[in-house]
């Protein structure tokens, strides 16, 4: 199998069938090796995917491979019937190699089966790194969990042993354990990797960083934590480059000022000599003359200078980045550090929420997580609320009217105040001008979710008590920045469960709680 693959872009081109478009004009290499993709969300990250693995066809230009290519897309599907070893593509190798060892082998289980009389052991080697065994390749699809499924189509692919090998947010809805088994799997992958996702953890096991951004991708040869310093360098110098250049603009603007005071003085006095008859009028013509030429070589030359001083500063601009970020002054929610506001289902005792705590509830997929804060706030289950001051942020951000525009679902949480301070407000979160008007269904996924967590922090009162549930999911690297600046300026308490530990530690959290045994949570160690 070749190991030296690459993918390589062409002035590729691709326009939706409504006339978006997606990409335009990209021409990259991606590298050998293992290779994480970033971008915000509607850059094109996983049309280019479906693009490289031949899902979708260039509107123009061309993708160049020369090898063959295994693609695991964002939505997998899998038939709940399926047998693990049919997930894995060994099914029927598997169902040969038994029919031979029974002694009911034909002609066709030999033809199968080839030179492939390990299929089984290896079988058994690829599942046991997800924590797997040669008995569960009889087990169906539907007796195992998503994460579960999203690791075996992850393994499938790596027995394929593909040149080049695409995966779309392979972490996404994954917990903790099924995460670390997926970094197991990724250490010493066979081939060309390239992996979109906006986990930081899984970024940063990679060997290279792509960046799709305004229709350009750029590449750096490093983690994703090497390539954030590499652009922070490059930002802060392209900064000082635009200043620089303003300052020379400035400073040529100031000398073609002076220049012009200069030929203007120049001027009156040679006037005022022609008046005086100071010498013979023929002279005269002839020092006007002279002058004129000077003046406009000098007028040129400083015109130039403007000029190149402009494309300078022009130049500056165009490598300093308009990444926007939220800065929020939001209001107090009044949460002295005595206020009880909830009591969580602890083993022996509730465990009490007090004041402004940030807690997060980490546990595996399936154990009752995202039921805790449901039943907290629809008044069910062990755990109670103390407070009525509560916003609720669901996994899916499903709450907000498509039809209404952005400032009317805002003003749903807040409708005394006025509307020219929730549109400041808006501001803050960088929904500005006509953009408050525009129906939430039009939006992109990043506009949306700050509609949502606008209406949840804007809210009149303001809440509280704040509860996230897997907030991450399916928010690009741009959005959890956001997040994160948002929630730093809330002075309430806070619950977050999340798998995610980069985000977690960037919150500031004074407790972690576990929940091990379904809806009982214990404090972490």
């Amino acid at each position: 199998m070749p190991t030296d693959s690459a993918i390589t872009l062409i002035d590729l081109d691709f326009v939706w069938p409504d006339g978006t478009v997606a990409l335009e004009q990209l021409t990259a290499t991606l590298s050998t090796g293992r290779t994480g993709l970033v971008g915000a969300n509607g850059s094109g990250k996983s049309t280019l995917l479906r693009l490289i693995a031949g899902e979708l066809t260039p509107t123009g230009g061309r993708i160049v491979t020369g090898s063959d290519i295994g693609y695991l897309p964002q939505s997998l599907t899998l038939a709940t019937d399926s047998s693990i070893a049919d997930v894995l593509g060994v099914g029927r190798k598997l169902a040969a190699l038994r029919a031979i060892e029974a002694g009911r082998g034909t002609g066709r289980d030999f033809e199968i089966i080839g030179e492939d009389w390990e299929i089984e052991s290896r079988a058994a080697d690829a599942v046991g790194v997800i924590g797997f065994g040669a008995a569960d390749l009889d087990r169906t699809v539907a007796e195992v969990s998503g994460g579960e499924a999203m690791l075996l189509a992850i393994t499938a692919l790596r027995l394929q042993r593909t040149a080049i090998t695409l995966l779309d947010e392979p972490t996404n809805n994954l917990d903790r354990r099924a995460r670390t088994r997926l970094f197991d799997l990724i250490a010493d992958w066979p081939g060309t990797l390239v992996v979109v996702s906006h986990d930081i953890a899984l970024l940063n096991r990679m060997d290279h960083t792509a960046e799709l951004h305004q229709h350009r991708l750029t590449s750096y040869g490093g983690t994703y934590d090497q390539w954030r310093e590499h652009l922070r360098n490059e930002q802060a110098a392209a900064a000082q480059a635009v200043a620089t250049a303003q300052q020379t603009v400035r400073a040529e603007k100031r000398q073609r000022v002076a220049a012009e005071v200069k030929l203007a003085r120049r001027n009156r006095k040679a006037q005022k000599d022609y008046a005086n008859k100071r010498a013979p009028k023929i002279v005269m013509n002839n020092w006007a003359s002279a002058a004129q030429v000077s003046a406009g070589k000098l007028r040129s030359e400083l015109d130039d200078k403007r000029a190149a001083a402009a494309d300078t500063l022009q130049a500056a601009e165009a490598r300093l980045r308009s990444d926007e970020h939220i800065h929020v002054d939001l209001p107090d929610p009044d949460v002295p550090s005595s206020r009880r506001l909830a009591e969580l289902p602890g083993g022996q005792e509730p465990l009490v929420v007090m004041g402004p705590e940030r807690i997060g509830i980490v546990g595996p997929n399936g154990i009752g997580k995202t039921a805790l804060l449901e039943d907290l706030v629809g008044g069910g289950g062990a755990g109670r609320l103390l407070t009525d001051r509560v916003g609720y942020l669901p996994q899916r951000i499903d709450g907000l009217d498509d039809q209404a525009s952005v400032l009317d679902n805002v003003r749903t949480a807040a409708p005394a105040l006025e509307e020219s301070l929730v549109r400041t407000r808006l501001a803050r979160f960088l929904l500005r001008g006509d953009a408050v008007h525009r129906p939430v269904g039009t939006l992109s996924g990043g506009e949306r979710f700050r509609v949502a967590l606008a209406r949840l922090l804007l809210a009149d009162p303001p809440p509280q008590l704040i509860l996230l549930d897997e907030p991450t999911n399916n928010l690009d690297l741009i959005s959890v920045d956001q997040l994160i600046e948002a929630m730093r300026a809330y002075r309430g308490a806070v619950i977050v469960v999340s798998h995610d530990d980069e985000f977690l530690a960037r919150l500031g959290l004074d407790r972690t709680l576990s929940m091990l045994l379904p809806g009982v949570l214990t404090e972490a160690g």
